[in-house]
């Protein structure tokens, strides 16, 4: 059969984001998304792919630069969720892009369970210095945050030779059956996939906007859950990890208290259990600092990256201990984990976040959080606004006395957005994330807020 081929299909134009007098020439809507290249890229789409996935809003994009994605009809977005926190360093930033260039131009695979090639030992390298804490540590590369949670679980019962899990509700840890076992966000990413991998406990996750606690203090009330666990349903010492997400993503942006962080590290000292932190939605520079880890000051055993790693190349990596990644030759491997290209560009970004991205998000983050302030004292709609550099959630309510989730607002305030030119994703019940590219400007920032402003006045009133 024939490939279908798109009147449009173009290379990425090299035009300029700005109009001739200096001002940024985004947003813009030229025609009504999706516009008839768009629908043209949908329909093809809806023929053809799996019915699972999701697609938010009719989004076709053709090129990007910086904070800016502009789609095949020429409308142009601001983006503030960067591929869900993928796009750490924007689209189409020069280094980036020069060093994938250059690294095609020279071998686009060689299997680095099997051999060896400079990119990748670089790469373990810089990880292994990078992750938080003192002591030595050894990495494992693979194709995604997902793979890094699988090996993750087979590392740990490797180590401790335990066999139990201990995760939250609300975690999100990627598709594959150990990574949903852990995971508690929602049924549908569940359902009809049993039976999950036995041996797995999940815990109340600590959440100053909507755990009631009974008066007890957050971080004690979460950790005596974990108590109570240990004195009635699973030994200590059949635990190998607790999986946690130290800032919680999907499950709706939330962020704990550093004592219960603390408290988890305590108790997994005292009874051997690893603590493994699932950084792939907010490692690389997110909060402002190069992991959540070093925010709160917690060291956790194992720590998982993906995501804005490679600045939208597929790659992640297991960050673990020595004492820890201790497994024997031919226990684990991956045919493209560690692919040179994903190699290429997380040496790239790694510097660019280290020289100036993390405190660009930690800028910027903090304007973006004070001008959420402001629009939370407008919008009674807004209940909560919770954040780290540019790892920020806005929690929608129907009224913030009951703390009911507004959730058909949230669905209306993303589409509608969208269709102003601002780029929108949401997550836990009524949540808006942003997660911005690391490079967003001030302009981004307040531009980006006056439509979801405007769209706020347009559904409320």
């Amino acid at each position: 059969m024939a490939k279908t081929k798109l009147k449009h299909e173009t290379s990425v134009p090299a035009n300029e984001t700005h109009a001739p007098h200096g001002t940024p020439d985004y947003p813009r809507i030229v025609v009504p998304p999706p516009g008839p290249k768009g629908r043209e890229i949908v329909k093809l789409d809806k023929e053809h792919s799996s019915t699972s996935y999701i697609k938010e809003y009719p989004l076709a994009i053709s090129h990007g630069r910086g904070a800016m994605v502009e789609d095949v009809d020429g409308n142009r977005y601001i983006d503030f969720m960067a591929g869900i926190a993928v796009a750490a360093t924007g689209y189409a930033h020069p280094v980036v892009t020069k060093a994938v260039q250059e690294q095609a131009g020279k071998f686009l695979h060689i299997c680095g369970t099997d051999f060896y090639f400079e990119g990748m030992s670089r790469l373990c390298e810089r990880l292994a210095q990078l992750g938080p804490g003192k002591g030595k540590k050894r990495v494992f590369l693979t194709n995604s945050g997902t793979e890094a949670v699988e090996g993750a679980i087979k590392l740990a019962r490797s180590a401790t030779r335990r066999t139990d899990l201990v995760a939250f509700r609300g975690a999100f840890h990627g598709r594959s059956y150990g990574a949903m076992s852990l995971g508690s966000s929602k049924t549908k990413q569940r359902a009809h996939f049993g039976p999950f991998l036995p041996g797995v406990h999940h815990l109340p996750y600590p959440d100053a906007y909507r755990s009631a606690t009974g008066g007890r203090p957050l971080a004690e009330w979460a950790l005596g859950h974990l108590d109570e666990l240990f004195k009635r349903h699973v030994s200590p010492d059949d635990v190998a990890a607790i999986f946690i997400e130290p800032m919680q993503g999907e499950g709706g942006y939330v962020i704990p208290p550093v004592e219960f962080l603390k408290g988890l590290r305590d108790i997994c000292d005292q009874n051997g259990i690893l603590l493994v932190f699932d950084e792939i939605q907010t490692g690389v520079g997110r909060t402002g600092h190069m992991w959540a880890a070093d925010y709160f000051g917690v060291e956790p055993d194992v720590l998982l990256t993906a995501k804005g790693l490679g600045s939208g190349l597929p790659i992640g990596a297991i960050i673990a201990k020595e004492s820890v990644m201790k497994w024997e030759s031919g226990s684990h491997g991956s045919t493209f984990g560690g692919n040179p290209l994903g190699c290429a560009a997380a040496l790239a970004t790694l510097d660019l976040v280290e020289r100036e991205l993390a405190k660009n998000a930690r800028v910027m983050g903090a304007r973006m959080m004070a001008g959420l302030a402001k629009l939370q004292a407008k919008h009674q709609v807004i209940g909560d606004v919770r954040g780290a550099g540019l790892f920020i959630g806005v929690e929608f309510v129907k009224s913030r006395a009951t703390k009911e989730p507004a959730k058909t607002l949230v669905h209306d305030l993303v589409q509608q957005a969208f269709r102003k030119g601002l780029l929108l994703l949401p997550c836990g019940e009524s949540v808006i994330r942003l997660a911005p590219p690391l490079v967003v400007t001030e302009y981004d920032v307040d531009a980006g807020l006056a439509i979801l402003d405007e769209t706020l006045k347009g559904l409320t009133g």
